[in-house]
């Protein structure tokens, strides 16, 4: 039976960088019908991903550096770390559990969010997977805020998707300082997601 239970581990392979991003399930129906979120961004929501985003860098990883940005959060885990044997299963489900049991606790409402494990062999395509994230929150950061610029403006939901699809970055751009936004003033967190990772601080001590 318990060769049953293993027959299709996966496992990291060592001298790999382990890198998991985790994913808000069924978040569009949570933020527009429980939580009533304002619109494009929430600081509520935002600071209940940074706190999910925290506690994930506790619970028994060596998580070196993590990123959060809309309903999504990555962790790049030490190449050297060995937990659970790197077993993605194991990877998977634990942090999947502790995220969403953090956020549910955090908002009082049942809350999943999904977990998947990327191998990653070399510096390069660690940061290519980094700023690749990044330019995926900035696109839709901007996109959001034509969206609903659009919306509250008089468009319907399927007039405000279709202008802000033809649009481009420039027209986007343009749109936003038309209606008195200027998207380079729009807090960081908002149009790039938040970094984290440990500093080591010397101290003077006292005796």
């Amino acid at each position: 039976m318990r060769k049953n239970e293993t027959l299709f581990d996966q496992h990291v392979l060592p001298d790999n960088y382990i890198v998991v991003r985790l994913d808000g399930k069924g978040f569009t129906k949570l933020t527009k019908e429980s939580l009533d979120l304002e619109k494009p961004f929430d600081i509520r929501f935002h600071d209940a991903m940074v706190a999910t985003t925290k506690h994930l860098l506790t619970v028994g990883f060596k998580v070196i550096y993590a990123y959060t940005q809309s309903d999504e959060i990555s962790l790049l885990i030490d190449k050297d770390d060995n937990t659970f044997n790197r077993k993605v299963r194991k990877i998977n489900s634990v942090l999947a559990g502790e995220a969403s049991a953090f956020f549910s606790m955090y908002f009082n409402k049942l809350s999943v969010l999904d977990c998947r494990t990327i191998c990653i062999p070399n510096i390069e395509m660690l940061l290519d997977y980094f700023c690749w994230r990044q330019e995926d929150a900035h696109r839709n950061s901007l996109s959001a805020y034509c969206y609903w610029t659009l919306r509250n403006n008089g468009n319907s939901y399927i007039e405000a998707t279709k202008k802000t699809e033809k649009l481009s970055v420039s027209d986007k751009n343009e749109l936003l300082f038309q209606h008195g936004i200027n998207y380079n003033s729009v807090p960081s967190w908002q149009k790039r997601g938040v970094g984290m990772f440990y500093e080591s601080i010397d101290r003077k001590g006292i005796n």
